[in-house]
């Protein structure tokens, strides 16, 4: 893993030839013969990678992960609402955690660094020349999702998720499967954008609530917000009931 603090300026991170990707390397099903020979060195290469990463992250707190489509424009009204839900939650003490590319993360990042807070990008290789967007502070290019995933939800008392694709998806999905299955202390997942996550939440209801896949509880504990003051008076209540009674997802907050 590659880390950065501090810097000032993008870092391009060039393309890698989609054969040399060291999760591609992982997860397709080579021959016997190149298993023997690679898989055990591997693993030592991924436990280095979490070591790396907790390392890095260990005096993060608190934090929340923002996520959200690469591809959105500063003219995009999520971009502005971006920067303002980050600035604010700045202001109120956290410290900003994306992937460290463009569009929404960049948004994310540049409220933190507006509000003088913490800025983490957790990038990942890809092949294609991608680039850690100016408002980063600390910033980690990982090998593997699985392991920069862990680091976005270990460091983070919160999830915001704004329009994206694919990617977004996996990242709340994979959140919201986690507190389900009770893998990890419940937190606030917040959905911002009622226009562009309303048909998601109304297929949950009525699709795979109805068919019995998921509990009420599993949709009702999803936020689904408009406005950056919500989002930060959502985790600013939840984070300080948190700290003062020690509760957790056993026992949920009174109102939404």
């Amino acid at each position: 893993m590659e880390i950065d603090q501090r810097h000032k300026q993008e870092i391009h991170i060039p393309p890698k030839p989609r054969e040399a990707l060291e999760d591609r390397q992982l997860l397709d099903r080579p021959g016997r013969s190149e298993k023997l020979k690679s898989e055990s060195w591997r693993v030592l290469r991924i436990t280095s990678e979490f070591v790396a990463g907790f390392d890095h992250l260990v005096d993060v707190y608190p934090a929340v992960s923002i996520f959200g489509s690469a591809r959105t424009k500063h003219s995009n009204p999520y971009y502005k609402a971006a920067v303002q839900t980050a600035e604010l939650l700045g202001k109120a003490g956290f410290a900003i955690i994306t992937g460290g590319g463009p569009g929404i993360m960049e948004a994310a990042n540049k409220g933190a660094r507006l509000a003088g807070a913490l800025s983490i990008g957790c990038n990942i290789e890809l092949p294609f020349e991608q680039k850690i967007n100016e408002f980063v502070d600390r910033a980690m290019t990982f090998r593997y999702f699985f392991v920069r995933k862990t680091m976005f939800v270990k460091y983070s008392e919160a999830f915001i998720t704004f329009p994206g694709g694919f990617g977004t998806l996996d990242e709340l999905l994979g959140a919201l499967t986690l507190i389900q299955t009770k893998k990890i202390t419940n937190f606030p997942v917040i959905l911002f954008g009622k226009d562009y996550w309303g048909g998601l939440i109304h297929w949950m209801r009525k699709e795979v609530l109805t068919a019995n896949n998921i509990k009420p509880h599993d949709i009702d504990s999803i936020y689904v917000v408009d406005e950056p003051e919500r989002v930060v008076d959502i985790v600013v209540k939840f984070h300080d009931r948190a700290v003062k009674t020690n509760k957790n997802e056993d026992e949920p907050m009174a109102s939404r």
